[in-house]
Formats: C-alpha cells, structure tokens, sequence
C-alpha cells in the first residue's frame, strides 16, 4: 500500500502535468488565433437593429455608446431600452440623440418584467420597436470600432449560420480591482474560451454581441424562453443549435470597460460568473481548479520534488507553467498605452483569487446581480431573494 509521501507525490506531479499541459495549449489556442484566425466578409450589408439595454450611468457610458453611433454601415437602427423613466443613461442617450440626428435612436422605457434576467427582459420589451430583420444585441459597458457592425453581421449572409457572437478584452478603470478583473477576463476565461475553440467547439456565445435573423429569434420562441437564465447567452446559443444552425464566433474582438470599485464589487462579480460556469459545466466545473495556473503548479512542484528523482522533472514542468502565464500575461498587452510591466506583480494574486472565488462557486448558490440576490438551481434559472 502507497505511504502517504508516494500519494503526495503522485497527486503532486499528476496536477502538475495537468496544469502544465493547459497552460501550454491555452498559449498556442491565444497564437493561433491571433495570427491566423479565420475570416467572415461579405458584400451585402443588409439593414441592421442595434439592441442596447441600459442600466445606470455606469464609468464611461458616453464614450461606449458614441461609438455605436459612428459606425461605418449604410443602414441600422439602434434601440436603447431601459426599465426605470428616472435611470440616468436616459441623459447619455438623449445627449447622442442630438449630436446624431440623421441617425434612426429609438428609446423605449418600459418596466415590464418577463421573468427574473432584468437585462433580457428589457430586450423583450425593446423588440417591438426594432425595424429591420437582423439584430445585433450589445452590453452596455462595449465600445466599438466603425467597422464593428460589417465584422460581426456578415457571416449571417450564410443561411446554415444562425447565431454569430464575439471575443472581447476587458479594459480596465485605473482602479486596482478593476485591473484585476480584466486580468481575470484577458488571461483566464478568454484563453480557456479560445483552447475550447482550437479543438472545435462552437457552443461559445457572449452577450457582449448577439446577431441573429428575426426569423431565428421567432422559431426559438423569441426571448421568453431564456427570461429566466442566469446563462441567458448560453441557452440562447443552445436553443439556435438546437433549430441544426451553427453559431459562429467572429473575427472581431470587443473592447469592454471593466469598472470594478472595490473588492467587494469584483468578487461579486466573479461569484456569479463562477457561479454560471457552475451551471453549464456541473461535472467539470469541479476539475477547474487546474486552470489555476501557479498555485496549482507551485504545489505540484513541491508535492512532486519532494522525490529526489523527480524534482527536475518538476521544476521544469513549473519553469513552463510560469513561462506560459507570462505569455498570457503579456500577448493581449501588446500596443496598449499603459505601462507593459505595470500589473506583473498582480499575476500571483489573480491566480489566487481565482481559487477563492472557485471554492466559493462550489459553496454557495447565491449571487448578487445588480444589487438584487438571486438563488441558481442546477439549470442555471434564476430565483429572485430579494
């Protein structure tokens, strides 16, 4: 029977090569699709509805949603939409109503609540106003480049493509804790995102951009059916495959604000974006923790060099491992304005915060969400506590 040292060093080295593995594959999947990521174009530029669902007057709100108003497209629509006749983004949008007029703005308040997803239940109500047949859904904290709109609707030219969705980076707010969430999102999700791109799968969809047809929205049912999704996204996507259309992930990468106040604020947000993770991934959800990429590495090196003739073994799989962090790190920094090296030090501290905030998805099926609590079943639906 193994003494508890050989199990050590088992368990040690077996996470090790586990974790070493995926950091190397997570920095091909970034470089390959950096480098030589396919192409979407088409020369029809069918008229197009912008869905922009708003909440508050969040850091630089102006900013994101001026640029859906420059946007180098004949003919689109944009629908801003929000519940409460009082919410101050109304003040932004009427801002851009008049340094826009030949622009077609429409706004539609409406309080109206179709299940417990406030931001898919504004989309709901905002629909009716929409005037053409393909709809671009957008977050409110994007902002965009004018070429946004041909990149991301073009590929919808092919009827076997029935959803088309986006990457995006997080760019931070000089805050500390808003560093650190973009960290999260730049090295840690998009990179897991990509590696499960490089091996094929398209079920990858983000509410930072949804386009699809009217008729596709119709034949899933319209929006009512994911009103009750945490993962509204997600089951959206699921839905559309369900219908044998493909969703497809486009060449244009987003630039998202991430506007983090306090500590407080980022682990409530990365509760529920664990949480979420939780939902869709229920049986590997528990295996996650080997993405982690230095805690996980430091301890199998100590667990696996405690055996004299694997400890080179092991300080060269960490040497990797650490090599790899570093290269996510650093690709997605290239060109930006701020200091290259300036968030280095925060690269342990992110790691481990993503441990913490994994062991809390795994305890708790609560969330915060816009000042509201909400308690997730095992489907991912939502259940308002207050």
């Amino acid at each position: 029977m193994p003494s508890i040292h050989q199990i050590g060093v088992i368990v040690g080295m077996g996470a090790l090569v586990l974790t070493t593995l995926y950091a190397v594959l997570t920095v091909i999947a970034v470089l390959i699709w950096r480098f030589s990521r396919p192409r979407h174009r088409s020369e029809r530029l069918p008229p197009v509805t912008i869905l922009k669902p708003l909440c508050g007057a969040e850091p630089g709100l102006y900013r994101h949603l001026r640029s859906f108003c420059e946007l180098d497209y004949p003919n689109y629509q944009i629908v801003f939409g929000v519940r409460d006749p009082a919410d101050p983004a109304l003040a932004v949008v009427e801002r851009l109503i008049a340094e826009f007029p030949a622009l077609p703005i429409d706004v539609v308040v409406d309080p109206r609540q179709h299940g417990t997803n406030l931001k898919t239940s504004s989309l709901i109500n905002m629909l009716p106003a929409a005037r053409h047949d393909i709809f671009a859904m957008a977050d409110s904290d994007t902002f965009v480049r004018p070429d946004y709109l041909t990149a991301v609707t073009s590929p919808l030219a092919d009827p076997k493509i029935g959803l088309v969705t986006c990457l995006y980076k997080g760019v931070a707010t000089p805050r500390l804790w808003s560093r650190l969430g973009a960290m999260y999102i730049n090295e840690w999700y998009m990179p897991s995102v990509l590696l499960a791109w490089l091996f094929g799968h398209e079920g990858y969809v983000s509410g930072q951009t949804l386009c699809l047809r009217r008729d596709t929205l119709q034949a899933i049912g319209g929006l009512r059916p994911i009103a009750n999704h945490l993962a509204d996204d997600h089951r959206l996507g699921e839905l559309v495959s369900e219908l044998g259309l493909r969703i497809v992930l486009s060449t244009y990468v987003l630039r998202a604000e991430h506007h983090e106040p306090s500590f407080d604020s980022l682990m409530s947000h990365e509760r529920r974006w664990m949480r979420t993770l939780r939902a869709l991934r229920p049986r590997s959800f528990r295996m996650i923790f080997l993405t982690f990429s230095l805690p996980i590495a430091v301890l199998g090196a100590l667990l696996g060099s405690s055996e004299p003739t694997l400890a080179s073994v092991a300080w060269g799989l960490l040497a990797a491992t650490l090599a790899a962090r570093l290269v996510l790190y650093a690709v997605h920094r290239v060109g930006e304005e701020r200091p290259f090296l300036e968030d280095l030090w925060l690269v342990p501290l992110r790691d481990l915060l993503l441990c913490w905030v994994w062991c809390q998805g795994l305890c708790t099926s609560r969330i915060i969400w816009r000042g509201n609590e909400f308690a997730v079943d095992s489907q991912g639906v939502l259940r308002r506590l207050s």
